[in-house]
């Protein structure tokens, strides 16, 4: 488990059957079978590196993720390390598990910010989407400022400390995000599909022959 508050950057490059990051600054010691969010995906730690360490990717998350291209020209990603439970919670639950992919619509700056437009390449996703509601952007929290009506399209602002110590300033239209919607929304959705049909069936099941003779239809 993540918060989506990023501790380091580093660089990303294919190798064998995963990938090899080089991190880019303080991070904190790494064993093996540690998880650590590259760019939002959670990987596992297989091998420590001195500058960094090696992690298996399976064909799964190549598919879901951009991992697979960032790696072959050594772009730059997000790291954080896996949450603590005497850690705080600084951003939000992130699980370090994708969604799916986004699209860079448009970086504009402002005086104090920077806002940055995208969609979801994928709509089935989109009814995560609310305004001030949180997303995980390429595994950062970030507070969704504003969006359409079927939350396919949205925007955040970023602030400049965020901006300055991520790989977000290194983004431009066109580019491919990886998107992870609130973790709280999609269970909460979950377990009140789940309700729904349970009630649904344990209402319908009562409608016997039986019952029906029994409350005077013949």
């Amino acid at each position: 488990m993540f918060t989506g508050l990023i501790k380091a950057t580093g660089n990303l490059r294919k190798r064998g059957s995963g990938v090899a990051v080089k991190v880019n600054g303080a991070f904190e010691p790494l064993v093996l079978g540690d998880s650590v969010a590259v760019d939002g995906v959670c990987l596992t730690v297989a091998e420590v590196l001195k500058t960094g360490f090696f992690a298996d990717v399976s064909s799964e998350t190549l598919t879901r993720t951009t991992l697979d291209s960032k790696a072959a020209k050594g772009a730059v990603v997000n790291l954080e390390p896996a949450l603590r439970l005497s850690d705080r919670l600084g951003g939000h639950l992130v699980s370090g598990h994708i969604d799916g992919l986004g699209e860079i619509l448009g970086v504009e700056f402002f005086d104090s910010f920077w806002k940055l437009e995208v969609c979801w390449k994928d709509t089935n996703f989109s009814r995560y989407i609310c305004e001030k509601g949180s997303i995980a952007l390429n595994g950062i929290s970030l507070t969704v400022g504003g969006c359409n009506n079927e939350g396919s399209r949205f925007w955040m602002a970023i602030v400049p400390h965020t901006w300055e110590n991520t790989a977000l300033k290194y983004l431009g239209i066109g580019d491919l995000i990886n998107l992870e919607a609130d973790l709280l929304a999609k269970y909460t959705e979950s377990l009140l599909r789940k309700n729904c049909k349970n009630h649904s069936e344990s209402h319908s099941s009562d409608l016997t022959e039986e019952w029906l003779s029994k409350h005077g239809w013949h």
